[in-house]
């Protein structure tokens, strides 16, 4: 009897703290989930990657398992060099991006989406243009840095 009131005890004192461990780890994960505006920033932190004019420093806003499926390439983007790129060309056109409407969705500590629609500003054949567009930027952190995992973009189908 003895014995097995030390095992009982032993097996609720290790069950306990198990659950004592999960319930920390998860209210500490929880103070950690970003903010809305973090998330929103994001973008800001992109476009001015865009604005060097450097297709490597735009794909080291993505992570190393990232998809792109761009706005002006029929080609799904799955490495970092398919994602250069596209981005060396797309840089030709010196564009820059303001958000128009923006959904985020903070799914954890590390995980969140942000959707919605943009319009980029672009220089073709000397001329200036616009061209609006649907987006969704899935983030993940990695090793502390928030980077994109998946990355759509599509022209409006209609006139805005």
């Amino acid at each position: 009897m003895r014995k097995h009131l030390a095992g009982t005890t032993a097996a609720l004192a290790g069950a306990l703290l198990v659950t004592g461990c999960a319930t920390s780890a998860a209210t500490t994960s929880e103070e950690q989930r970003p903010s809305t505006e973090q998330i929103r920033a994001l973008f800001a932190d992109w476009n001015a990657a865009l604005a060097t004019g450097d297709a490597q420093k735009v794909a080291d806003r993505y992570a190393p398992n990232a998809v792109l499926l761009p706005t002006v390439s029929n080609r799904v983007r799955s490495t970092r060099a398919e994602i250069v790129d596209y981005f060396e060309h797309f840089l030709q056109n010196r564009p820059s991006g303001q958000v128009l409407d923006s959904h985020v969705a903070v799914l954890d500590a590390d995980d969140a989406i942000d959707a919605g629609t943009y319009r980029f500003a672009l220089t073709r054949n000397g001329q200036p243009a616009t061209v609006d567009a649907r987006y969704t930027f899935v983030y993940e952190k990695v090793d502390g840095r928030w980077l994109i995992v998946n990355h759509h973009s599509s022209a409006m189908p209609e006139p805005a």
